[in-house]
């Protein structure tokens, strides 16, 4: 036998050419080849190799950064399939591939690579591939491949074949052993400026990993926030533009005249008496009092007939004419309600 040699006539046709070279002991077993087989082959000058502990390249050289993806994936998946396609439902088309890594996911600067950030350093750079798996899991890094724990798996994105962790949990796994501020800085900001994820999905996650202690982790989502902020108000400007909304007056603050101050808003229409506010609380400070806060300077404007508008980054960027559609409707229904209290409009 060598490495060209198939392993059995049954089909693999649910593997890619990848997953026929890269196998378990059991998925090998399963196809009839026997231990002193993998020995024979896995000797020096021999046709394959072991990867990592019950994990075998069916190849000679360097293992290539899709191969060494998919055998940290083998190592650490709960019970990887060994059986071949499963038969196809009659109707169906190609035979079902069953899930070859359950509770095992890629995760940190790998993950970030196949995210494809360009502050992420390539594949083949990588000493070690982090995969992410649950907390309960009988698993230790070895060779290539750190074991990350987790007390609930996220859902995974495919990418090439490859489930992926989401960027937020990517990038708290990688921040976790990054010490180098400007590093962090970049991978945080091109998250955002990407248009990967939100600035508040970032910072929940480096909150539960506790990573907000590290005066360079603080510094690095600072200057996230920022620039979250920044994106948020571009994509309102755009909105405003775009869908041939009223202009507005930006950033003000409104006052009772001779009285208390109401709060700021990102953008209010006199004539109309609406006001827009975008919300970018960030998510380590206490939600429930950030909240409160929100809610008791909307009930106050629109006790006094103020019309308040709330939008997130989120909605901007992923429905930004539905939410031009909200704030045309609440502009037009000004019509019909009766007149706002006088209030006093400042720059803010």
């Amino acid at each position: 036998m060598n490495h060209n040699t198939p392993l059995s006539p049954r089909p693999l046709r649910h593997l890619s050419d990848v997953q026929l070279r890269v196998l378990t002991t059991a998925q090998l077993r399963s196809q009839g080849v026997s231990p002193a087989d993998i020995n024979a082959q896995c000797r020096p000058g021999g046709t394959w190799q072991q990867l990592l502990p019950g994990v075998y390249l069916l190849r000679p050289g360097p293992a290539t950064s899709e191969e060494r993806l998919h055998a940290v994936l083998l190592y650490a998946a709960r019970c990887p399939a060994a059986e071949p396609a499963v038969p196809a439902q009659p109707g169906a088309g190609e035979p079902h591939a069953p899930q070859r890594y359950a509770d095992a996911m890629v995760t940190g600067l790998a993950a970030l690579a196949l995210h494809r950030f360009s502050s992420a350093p390539p594949l083949l750079s990588l000493d070690r591939i982090d995969v992410l798996v649950p907390r309960l899991r009988r698993l230790r890094s070895t060779g290539c491949v750190r074991i990350v724990r987790t007390p609930g798996m996220p859902e995974p994105q495919q990418i090439t074949g490859i489930p992926v962790a989401p960027v937020p949990r990517a990038l708290a796994d990688a921040v976790a052993d990054l010490a180098d501020a400007g590093v962090v800085r970049r991978l945080l900001t091109e998250a955002v400026r990407g248009g990967h994820c939100e600035p508040a999905a970032v910072v929940k996650e480096l909150t539960q990993a506790r990573l907000l202690s590290r005066p360079h982790v603080v510094d690095a989502v600072d200057s996230l926030l920022a620039e979250g902020r920044a994106i948020a108000e571009d994509r309102l400007y755009r909105m405003i533009h775009e869908h041939g909304l009223p202009d507005p007056v930006w950033n003000v603050d409104l006052r009772l005249p001779g009285g208390p101050h109401l709060g700021g808003l990102d953008a209010y229409w006199p004539d109309h008496a609406v006001a827009l506010e975008l919300d970018t609380r960030a998510p380590r400070q206490d939600e429930d009092a950030m909240w409160s806060e929100y809610a008791r300077k909307r009930e106050h404007l629109e006790r006094l007939g103020i019309t308040v508008v709330h939008i997130t980054p989120k909605k901007l960027r992923d429905s930004m004419e539905q939410q031009a559609t909200v704030v045309r409707t609440a502009l037009m229904a000004s019509a019909d309600r009766e007149p706002a209290a006088y209030v006093v409009v400042l720059p803010r």
